[in-house]
């Protein structure tokens, strides 16, 4: 049966079998990913090798004015960010909406998927399976959408880019906010989202 993910996102079916590559399940995956793609492919286009990273915007011409509480420690480069589309997943508990999960893709620049985002929270290569998990330690609100966030990391996997992530900024959030109104029991209700995310890794020596 279907995941939830490839449920609303038929496009990350063919990534399903790469992303277990972080386990070492099916490391042979990658390999034939990089053949369909053609040889030299760049797998991380977002990614800034010189540890500059890509700066999130605001809009046109406009960097983003990120909080300092949402500012990673000293150490901490950024090495790419992406954009976000997908669902804040919630179930009715208790007569109101609780959130349950995120389900969302992330592209990079030319608008290829380069991961999935899901319960953990987690984020996953589509590509190279790597894989980080994190937890929020800091959060600003914004009215009428769900809050950016500084996530630290808790777990890595993999040798790819998300193996090395140390901690990830939520930014530029739109939409993803708990519907409102009563709700039955064990219903639930994925709020379509959009959000940028920076991911940060430990400053070479």
């Amino acid at each position: 049966m279907p995941s939830l993910v490839e449920k609303l996102f038929p496009s990350v079916r063919r990534a399903a079998a790469v992303t277990l590559a972080a386990a070492g399940l099916v490391a042979a995956s990658v390999t034939s990913a990089a053949a369909a793609d053609g040889p030299g492919h760049d797998y991380w286009p977002s990614f800034d090798r010189s540890g500059r990273g890509s700066s999130p915007s605001d809009g046109p011409g406009r960097t983003l004015n990120v909080p300092s509480k949402l500012k990673p420690p000293a150490g901490n480069v950024a090495a790419g960010t992406f954009s976000a589309r997908g669902v804040q997943v919630y179930e009715c508990t208790g007569g109101s909406w609780k959130f349950v999960e995120p389900v969302a893709t992330l592209t990079g620049p030319g608008g290829r998927v380069e991961a999935i985002h899901y319960r953990g929270p987690s984020w996953q290569s589509t590509t190279d399976g790597s894989l980080v998990v994190a937890k929020a330690v800091a959060d600003h609100p914004v009215s009428g959408t769900i809050p950016w966030l500084l996530l630290e990391a808790t777990d890595n996997r993999g040798d790819g880019l998300f193996g090395r992530v140390t901690y990830i900024q939520r930014l530029s959030t739109s939409g993803g906010a708990a519907p409102s109104g009563g709700c039955k029991d064990g219903e639930t209700e994925g709020v379509p989202y959009r959000a940028q995310y920076r991911v940060f890794v430990k400053k070479a020596r």
